[in-house]
């Protein structure tokens, strides 16, 4: 006969095995979703767009961010980080990135969203290359799992510009 304690530790090993394998299994089946979120950015208003003493640029935009994240979202999904962020060229750099704006979405109830706000984060570029310039709006999601890998993807809006003088 075995003992107490050599039941407890197979019963425990076994157990344990059981809930590798399951966590396995749901993070595998998140390779079958195939999500198409949607997204759509408004600059409503430039607010200021000014130099500041060190000579630095900086603007304030009015934003109108929507959004359908939804297919995001399978029995796996713990919640989403998305953020929304400026993307253009200078002389100096080929690509900047500013964060703009940020939330978390804690469930698929709160994937469908609009909002109207000014920028969140402050957008400003180290030197004076922003006037008149062209620039993406770019919103970035990563996908937290409750088990496995995190994924991250994004949906780039182009035609956006700058005004070419100081308000």
């Amino acid at each position: 006969m075995h003992s107490f304690a050599y039941r407890a530790n197979a019963l425990l090993t076994f157990s344990l095995t059981v809930l590798a394998l399951m966590c396995a299994m749901a993070s595998v089946s998140d390779n079958f979703n195939s999500p198409s979120p949607t997204s759509q950015v408004q600059v409503l208003n430039i607010n200021w767009f000014q130099k500041k003493p060190d000579g630095d640029d900086e603007v304030s935009l009015t934003l109108n961010i929507s959004a359908n994240l939804q297919s995001l979202f399978t029995w796996n999904t713990k919640q989403v980080f998305v953020f929304l962020e400026a993307e253009y060229e200078t002389p100096k750099n080929a690509l900047n990135q500013v964060s703009l704006w940020d939330g978390i979405i804690p469930s698929k109830e709160y994937a469908i969203f609009g909002i109207h706000t000014a920028n969140k984060y402050r957008f400003i570029d180290q030197g004076s290359n922003l006037r008149g310039k062209d620039f993406n709006l770019t919103l970035h999601w990563h996908v937290m799992p409750k088990t496995g890998k995190m994924s991250a993807d994004k949906i780039v809006m182009t035609g956006f510009k700058l005004p070419d003088v100081y308000r």
